[in-house]
Formats: C-alpha cells, structure tokens, sequence
C-alpha cells in the first residue's frame, strides 16, 4: 500500500505547476494584448460561471453590445461603433478571462488528485493552498479593475491595473518556486552565501520594475514621449508633476515612463554586474552561472524591445513580446533566486 506523503518530491507535480505557470503566461500574454486594444471592458458583468459561455446567437450579441453602449468608454470614445468591430474587442476580453478560468481549473483539479492520492509531498501542502487562494483573489481583484471603468472612466484605473498584474505576477513566480522545489525535493544543505540576499534583491528590483511598467500602460503613457534617450527633446519630460504626489506617481504620463525608463537603467547595470560577477565566481555551481548570465541578457533584450515599442508607438505584436519577456526575466530571476540558495 502506497504510504502517506511517500516523498519530499515529485516529477509529476513538477510538471503540473510548471503547466499551470504557462497558463498564467498565456492569460498575462492575453491580457496584455487586450489592454492593448482597449478590449478590456467590453464585458460590463463578472459571471464567475456563466459567463464562461460567450454569446451563441444574435439575440446573445445584441445584449452584450447594448450593455457595452452604456459605459462611458463607448459614449465618450467608441460611439458609432459597429457590432462586428464589438465583437473584435468582446472576444479578447472573453479569451482573457477563459484562460483564467482554464488556470484555474488546471489547478484545482490535479490539486484534488494529488491529495488524494497522497502524492503531494507534506512541505508543498500549504504552499498550494496558498497559490490557489491567490489565483482565487486573481479573479476578484481583475473584476475589481475592470469595475473601476464602467461608471466614471473611459479605462481602468491603472492602480488598480498594476494591482491586477502584479498579482498575475507573483503567481507566477510562485508557481516557479513551487514547481523546482517539487522536482528537487528539500534542500538537503544550504550554505551561507552572500548570493543569497542579493538574488532576492534582483528579483524585488525586476518585479518593481514589472509594476513600474504596468503603470505607463494603464495610462498609455508609452504613446508620449516616443523618441529615446531623450523625452520629447529633453532629459527630464515636461509636464512630469501631476496635482500632488499620488497623481504625479501613479497618473502622470510622463512621470510613471520615465521611472519605468530610470528602473531599466537601474537594472539594466545591475544584472550586467550580477551576471558577470556570477560567471566569474568560485563557489557559485554551473546552473547558477548559467542562470544568472541568462538573466542579464534577459533583462538587455528587454531594454532593447522597450525601446522600439515605444519609438514605434507600441505595436500591438512587439507590446506583447515585451510583456512575454517581462514574464520570462522574472522566471530567471526567480529561479537563480532558488538556485543560489542550494550551493
């Protein structure tokens, strides 16, 4: 008979987490093209259930569209609007949220199966539960977002949407972490190493840097100032202060694209240093090395398909290649931040 919690590891769950990280990939990918066409409220209601079900009829569609033609997006910006080109935007969102959905499912279930079966090692328990509640707060607070433009705005409010994000990426990070702890099994020695801290600090800066990017575009600040390094002719944008600190920090378009500019900077050296320092050093393993390079050329890829999305005007395929690569540095970053805690 099959013991209680036989292993501290899992090949089988490790492939499960890493399948529900590309799932959260695809719905962050998905989700950023459809802030990209502004397709993000074209479904003014949160039906967790039923509304996994689009419209199968024209009787379906004229009911959604008439809905939409009641928010202030479609009156101050979309009036006029055709059915069909609804139907464009209506599909992005729809597919935005299936894919919630999908993630959801695609981890609850095997969720059950591997309890069941008692093949979740005992240490993971608690650390699925917890990813499962933060996919469940995922749907609340992206509810919660898109709540925030049906009534006063002609968007979502870009706190809410860097919230929104940020939690979509945290998730995915998390399920990183989770999966490589499910294939390694426990540390079996962890040294002290000044690596340690340090890894952390890279991931915390490229995670900052990730919000920092979700601010310019919930204010399509990346469609202002579009010529690089300078900022419409000038090394500190024009009209950076907003009414006061808050306005300035989170609604200010030239503000938040030149703190996401500062931060690329920032870690942009940061990561050059890291990567080299790690290649050079005696006591990091191969995999670390490898990692922390691999995530420094990340991070260099990533300036540079910021700078031409942006001096492009953010096309709809190289915005979602920048939010891709987002999600990959920090799928390095997390797990060069795991492997230099197992030297």
């Amino acid at each position: 008979m099959t013991s209680f919690l036989r292993s501290d590891r899992s090949n089988a769950v490790a492939v499960w987490l890493f399948s529900v990280a590309i799932l959260v990939l695809a719905m962050v990918v998905v989700g950023g093209a459809t802030r990209l066409t502004d397709s993000g409220l074209s479904i003014t209601e949160w039906r967790p259930v039923t509304g996994s079900i689009p419209p199968l009829n024209a009787a379906d569609w004229a009911g959604e569209f008439a809905r939409y033609r009641q928010i202030p997006q479609y009156v101050q910006l979309n009036r006029g609007m055709s059915l069909e080109a609804f139907k464009t935007i209506y599909w992005w969102e729809w597919s935005h949220r299936f894919l919630g959905r999908l993630a959801g499912l695609a981890f609850g279930l095997p969720l059950v199966w591997f309890l069941v079966r008692r093949e979740l090692p005992r240490r993971l328990i608690w650390r699925c539960m917890g990813l499962l509640c933060l996919g469940g707060l995922q749907g609340l607070v992206g509810w919660w977002m898109v709540a925030s433009g049906l009534s006063e705005r002609v968007s979502v409010a870009p706190e809410r949407l860097m919230t929104h994000l940020g939690l979509a990426f945290i998730l995915l990070g998390a399920l990183v972490w989770t999966a490589l702890e499910a294939a390694a099994g426990a540390s079996r020695l962890e040294l002290p190493s000044p690596w340690r801290r340090g890894s952390l600090a890279l991931l915390v800066m490229v995670y900052v840097q990730i919000l920092l990017g979700a601010l310019v575009a919930g204010n399509d600040a990346g469609l202002v100032f579009n010529d690089w390094p300078l900022m419409g002719g000038r090394v500190f944008p024009s009209g950076y202060a907003g009414a006061d600190v808050w306005a300035t920090l989170a609604h200010s378009q030239g503000a938040v694209q030149w703190h996401h500019r500062l931060g690329a900077y920032v870690l942009l050296v940061v990561t050059a240093v890291s990567g080299w320092t790690a290649v050079r050093s005696q006591h990091l393993p191969l995999a670390a090395k490898l990692l922390g390079l691999s995530l420094a050329l990340g991070v260099l890829l990533q300036a540079v398909l910021g700078i031409a999305t942006l001096m492009l005007h953010v096309p709809l395929v190289l915005g979602m290649v920048h939010q891709v690569t987002a999600a990959l540095v920090l799928c390095l970053a997390t797990a060069f931040a795991w492997r230099v805690r197992r030297i």
